[in-house]
This record gives structure tokens, C-alpha cells and sequence, in this order.
């Protein structure tokens, strides 16, 4: 609302020190960034428009997000001592082990709202934190070092089944190039101990597209697996070779960037991932566990597969969003592995953590992702320096034709990969963190939820303007000179601008007939100008903007007019180009004065609109030529007759301030 005159804008240097608006505005501004949800300096969030930030703060909640993770029926398949084996080969030996684990939905979704895709990070109070590779690695057991996760994609299914699994799903179970997770099971999770080595490894690649699918590849279509992560299960030493623990961190960083945005209602991937890493690394709904053995077995996810307990009633979106908006350096664990009793570590695991500060591009097929270590060296017990900028990089689903090798498509993605051992990230010496928190302050998204309701804020904004517009209207413009005289009145007609932008002016229509001095026919009704549109569904923000409270300073959309109170000893004509024999005014009933002459009449066209001929010379006169001009009107003017059938009603803002908020149905006549 004030971009129409921010060529004008004010300088402390324009108003002596001791003016009053001067002090006024200085207070206002240092509130603004005091309570300024940020970005700031929006280089590195440049996408906060599209965030759910921006549409939770404006008051529009979605609710908690549906979580897609199928692992409830993970314990129905029954694998033989040599499917056990040859699911160890393939490298995931260690996720099969990890339960089903009760999501908590309000706490993932309030973490989405801290995600922000331009830098793969959740940006907190404290600093940004991600899921590291590392975290992978301690928290699921699978490689994060090794081949990338990418080959040939599919858009339909029977070819690749019959190849992999010895027979196709009827069409019901189908979809494009995915297969129902229940033919699956309903097919494959009994193997005879007697089978054929042939029918053993299908079985076994069934059940780990069964796994992937319903653990770290899970996805939003809540019952379905692409086929294109059969061939990569043919031969099973080869399987153990892939970093199937960055494809599935990959996945996870695309899921959590598509959840982040307005639109969407759900999220996929790796949930449980990404829950338990939230329970080592920030006390904020961490259920208490009672101690079992298995809390010291690796992979560490297993720590929370023990008996929960713990107050969650009452525990929604907005109580965690609220918990993370308040975070303190207290509820944060940099280093939650750390008095974890390394020795249940697996030797090759070990080998492979330096890889986990690695600045490289993570790759599941067509998802390519960048895991930025430097954004988060606390995590890995190193100072935290200010990183570099991060490369913007389109997002591309790149969905081809079958039989379509991906490796050909993302030669760029898959060299930085192969590069990973050249960009670890190390320590720094002489390293200040207090810079890099204050740069961070200026770039991040510090609060997602508002300190105080938004119908709140109007309020109190409104309240500050009707301050700054009374302070305008009665300070003394003695002694100041010219250059001055003219910032106040600026400040003077902006606030009122601002004020009526809020508000809105009003229109009263009425039925009459053309002939002078008729009475009016029909009900008169008062009709908020430019305020009673619907609302265009696809726009909902500007719809929420003002809130409750807000709304009950405007008018309704359409009254009767003798519910309106108006105070007649304020009226006054807005414009001083409009003489008294311009207004035409029908005498009351009873009155014995004649009607105002014909040729006085009030055309169309003297009909003025405040927003549009409002001259800064307006602001010029004293309070005291506003108070002379509200008395040169008097009550007994304005009867029930009116000599035209619309006039246009403006609130009268000038005299109102804090203390008289309560009056509300003061208005001007503008005619």
C-alpha cells in the first residue's frame, strides 16, 4: 500500500530529532524488523512466495499432511535362510530389520514448513540442519558410498515383471510403469523352502521392490512401486554396489521440497528417516522410551522401536510449528551419535562416513538433489562459517519414453557424483560464528507461525496509522521550513491513503426519481465500494488478510441506511474545490425551506472520489480549518430527500486515533 509514493521517501535528516512522527516511524521501523518473519535478504530463499511459510502466515492452514509409508505389512513376508542372503548381498541387510514405526504427521509437517528446497536444509532458530548422508548411514545402514542409483525407465509394467519375476500383474494392478505393492505380497511373500534357485531370486527381488518401495521410495500414490528398480536386483552382488542410502536421501530431499510448497497435502519418501533423525537431533516431541537392549543395536533407527511413552494428545501442526518457532540452542543435539557405543558400527560402514561431508549431487533416476555439508558443519563438530551460494538448478522431471537409459540425460548430475571424493568439507581456521549469525538472520525464514493472530496485527496496525494520521493532523508546522512542512504533509496524506486502502470507501445508493424535491422511493442502503466483490476461489490469501477483528470496523456489505449512526456535527466536504452552492441538499421534512434551485443541481460529474483528487495542498490547513470546515454543515442540512441518487461516504480518519478506536461509525460526506 505505500509503493505508490516510495520515490518520496523520508529522511531522519528531513525532521528535527524532537518531531514526533520522526520518533514515531523510528519506533515503527525498528518493530518491523524486530517482528519481520524474514527473509530479509531474500538472494538465498528466493522461492519464499511459493513456501507454505508465506501461506501459514497469512492464516492459511492445511493441516497436518498425509505420510505415505507402507511398512505396516512389511512383517507378513516369511523369507528363507537363502533369501536372507541374498537380500544382505544386495545391500539391504540392515533395512529389513527396521520396524514399522508410528509416524507422528503434525511433527513431520510442521518440520516441512522449516524445509526450504533452495538449499536442501531446514532453517531453525539456531541455524541451518539437514539429513546427512551420515545420518543415512547411522540411522538405516544402507551405502552411501558407492554406483548412483539411476538405469532404464519403464511405462509399463509386464515386460519388466515377466523378465525379473517370471509373470505379469493383471491390469487391475497396474499403473503406467508401477505395480500395486499387494500383488506383491498376495504373489510373493511365501517362498517354498524347496524352490529352485530360479524362483528363490525372484521371489527376493519381489520382496526388495516390495521394500523399497514401501520404505525409502515410497510415494504419494499410497499403494504403488515403479518397475524401473527391478533390473537393478538381477544380479545381487551387483546390487550391493549401489549407494542405495543417497538414492534414498535423494528421494527424500525431492519429497520434502515438493511437501514445502503451498499446494500440496502430502509427502512421501522415507518418513521414518526423517522422524528419528528428528528425535536424535532436537528435543521437540521426543517421546521418552523405556530402556531395552536393543536401543544400543545398530542401525540406530532401532532405538525408537521400543515401547513409547509420553504426552501427544493435543499435539497438532501448530504446537510443534510453535515449539520449532521458539527453539532455543538447548533442544538441539549437533552430534547425537556420539556417545553411541561405536562398536556395533559395521567396519565398511565405517569406511564410508567421510563420504558424508561430501558437497555433491545425490542421484535416485530422474531425482537429482545437492547434499550441502557446508550449510550444516556443526553437525560433524566443525565451526560454522558462511557457505558458499548454491547454484540455482532447475528441478526436471525427466520422464521419458521406455527403454530410455537415464544415465545419457544427466551427464552433468552423475560427473559431480563421481567427483564426490574431491568436495569434502573440512574445518576452517580463526573461524568467528558470530558473522555467519548475522548473516543468517538476514536470509532465513525465522518464524513460520505468527507471534500474534493476523487479526491482531490489523488491528494494531490500523491503531499505529490513526496515530501517525492525528499526529499529522495537529502538529504544529511552525518554524519548520519549507522541505519540512512538505515530508509532514506527505506523511500526513499517506497515512490517510493507507487507512482508506484498509477500510475502503463507502457508497450509498438510492432509489429516487428524477424530479427535483420527490420523495425518495424504496429502501436506502449502504454498500461498501470495491469491498463486497466476491472473492475469486483461485486468490484465497487476500480473502484471509484481515481477520475477525478487522472485519468488524467495516461496514457490512449491504445495511439499511437508518442503522447507520452518523454524526452530523462531523460532516464536512473532503475537497476545498466545492463551494457551498455546489451542495444541494433537500430540507428535512417539516422544514418550510424551499428546495435548492434546479440549476444547482449536483451533476455526475462534480461527483468526487477521494482517492483520485486529493491534492497534497489538501494537508496543508490546520486542524483548525478541518474542525471550521466539519461546523459549516450543519444538521438541519441533510434531510431525507436527497437531490441525487448516490453520494459517497469516507470514514473520517483525521481526529481518530488509539484511544477512539471504539467509534467507528464517524463518517464525512462526500458529495
Amino acid at each position: 500500500m505505500w509503493t505508490n509514493e516510495g520515490s518520496d521517501r523520508i529522511g531522519s535528516d528531513q525532521i528535527k530529532c524532537n518531531n514526533p512522527i520522526s520518533s514515531l516511524l523510528s519506533a515503527e521501523k525498528m518493530d518491523i524488523y524486530a517482528t519481520n518473519p524474514g527473509p530479509i535478504d531474500d538472494s538465498v530463499l528466493y522461492d519464499q512466495d511459493k513456501h507454505v511459510s508465506a501461506a501459514v502466515w497469512e492464516g492459511q492452514e492445511r493441516g497436518a499432511l498425509r505420510c505415505h509409508e507402507h511398512t505396516s505389512k512389511l512383517d507378513q513376508w516369511t523369507l528363507t535362510s537363502k533369501q536372507v542372503e541374498l537380500v544382505k548381498k544386495a545391500g539391504f541387510g540392515y533395512l529389513r530389520l527396521i520396524p514399522a514405526i508410528s509416524l507422528d504427521n503434525p511433527l513431520i509437517s510442521a518440520l516441512v514448513e522449516r524445509w526450504r528446497r533452495e538449499t536442501n536444509t531446514f532453517h531453525l532458530t539456531v541455524g541451518e540442519m539437514t539429513v546427512t548422508l551420515e545420518d543415512v548411514a547411522y540411522l538405516l545402514g544402507l551405502a552411501i558410498d558407492g554406483e548412483p542409483v539411476i538405469g532404464v525407465t519403464y511405462t509399463t509394467c509386464e515386460a519388466g515383471c515377466v523378465k525379473f519375476l517370471g509373470k505379469a500383474p493383471d491390469s487391475g494392478y497396474t499403473s503406467g510403469g508401477m505395480v500395486k505393492l499387494s500383488w506383491l505380497k498376495e504373489t510373493f511373500s511365501r517362498c517354498p523352502e524347496d524352490a529352485a534357485i530360479e524362483d528363490i531370486e525372484r521371489h527376493t527381488r519381489a520382496y526388495l521392490l516390495y521394500l523399497v518401495g514401501s520404505t525409502i521410495f515410497s510415494t504419494t500414490t499410497g499403494n504403488k512401486v515403479p518397475v524401473m528398480y527391478l533390473p537393478l536386483f538381477e544380479n545381487f552382488d551387483q546390487a550391493g554396489k549401489y549407494a542405495w542410502g543417497a538414492a534414498a536421501l535423494s528421494f527424500l530431499y525431492r519429497a520434502l521440497g515438493n511437501a514445502s510448497l503451498k499446494a500440496q497435502s502430502t509427502i512421501s519418501g522415507c518418513l521414518t528417516l526423517l522422524q528419528c533423525w528428528s528425535y536424535y537431533s532436537l528435543n521437540v516431541g521426543r517421546p521418552k522410551l523405556n530402556h531395552d537392549p536393543i536401543h544400543d543395536s545398530f542401525p540406530f533407527v532401532l532405538k525408537w522401536k521400543g515401547k513409547q511413552s509420553g504426552p501427544t494428545a493435543n499435539r497438532d501442526v501448530a504446537f510443534y510449528r510453535k515449539s520449532l518457532d521458539t527453539l532455543k540452542p538447548s533442544d538441539v543435539e549437533w552430534r547425537p551419535y556420539a556417545n553411541i557405543n561405536h562398536k556395533v558400527i559395521p567396519q565398511e560402514m565405517k569406511n564410508s562416513l567421510n563420504i558424508g561431508r561430501s558437497k555433491t549431487m545425490l542421484i535416485c533416476f530422474d531425482k537429482a538433489e545437492r547434499h550441502l555439508p557446508d550449510r550444516c558443519l556443526r553437525q560433524y563438530g566443525i565451526q560454522q562459517t558462511i557457505p558458499e551460494d548454491v547454484p540455482r538448478w532447475e528441478r526436471k522431471s525427466r520422464g521419458v519414453d521406455g527403454g530410455i537409459d537415464l544415465s545419457g540425460k544427466m551427464e552433468s548430475e552423475l560427473s559431480e557424483w563421481s567427483n564426490r571424493r574431491l568436495h569434502i568439507v573440512d574445518s576452517a581456521e580463526d573461524v568467528d560464528e558470530s558473522e555467519y549469525t548475522h548473516w543468517y538472520l538476514r536470509i532465513t525464514r525465522k518464524l513460520v507461525g505468527r507471534p500474534i493472530p493476523i487479526s491482531s496485527e490489523f488491528q494494531r496496525m490500523n491503531t499505529a496509522l490513526r496515530d501517525i494520521a492525528h499526529l499529522a493532523d495537529t502538529l504544529s508546522t511552525h518554524g519548520m521550513d519549507d522541505q519540512q512542512i512538505y515530508s509532514v504533509t506527505r506523511i500526513r496524506y499517506i497515512a490517510h491513503e493507507c487507512l482508506r486502502d484498509q477500510v475502503g470507501s463507502l457508497t450509498i445508493t438510492v432509489n429516487s426519481e428524477n424530479e427535483l424535491g420527490k420523495s425518495v422511493r424504496g429502501k436506502e442502503r449502504v454498500r461498501r465500494k470495491g469491498m463486497g466483490k466476491r472473492k475469486r476461489r483461485d486468490d484465497p490469501e487476500e480473502y484471509n488478510v484481515a481477520g475477525e477483528d478487522a472485519q468488524s470496523q467495516l461496514c457490512d456489505t449491504t445495511v439499511d441506511l437508518d442503522a447507520v449512526e452518523v454524526d452530523h456535527s462531523r460532516l464536512y466536504p473532503v475537497h476545498d474545490e466545492i463551494e457551498h452552492s455546489h451542495l444541494c441538499l433537500p430540507p428535512a421534512e417539516g422544514d418550510g425551506a424551499q428546495p435548492c434551485d434546479p440549476a444547482s443541481t449536483v451533476h455526475d460529474s462534480q461527483l468526487c472520489h477521494v482517492a483520485n483528487n486529493v491534492d497534497d495542498s489538501h494537508f496543508r490547513h490546520t486542524a483548525k480549518q478541518a474542525d471550521h470546515n466539519q461546523s459549516s454543515l450543519a444538521p438541519n442540512e441533510c434531510g431525507s430527500q436527497l437531490s441525487h441518487a448516490a453520494i459517497e461516504l469516507v470514514p473520517q480518519l483525521s481526529l481518530e486515533t488509539s484511544n477512539e478506536v471504539a467509534h467507528k461509525n464517524d463518517y464525512g460526506v462526500l458529495v
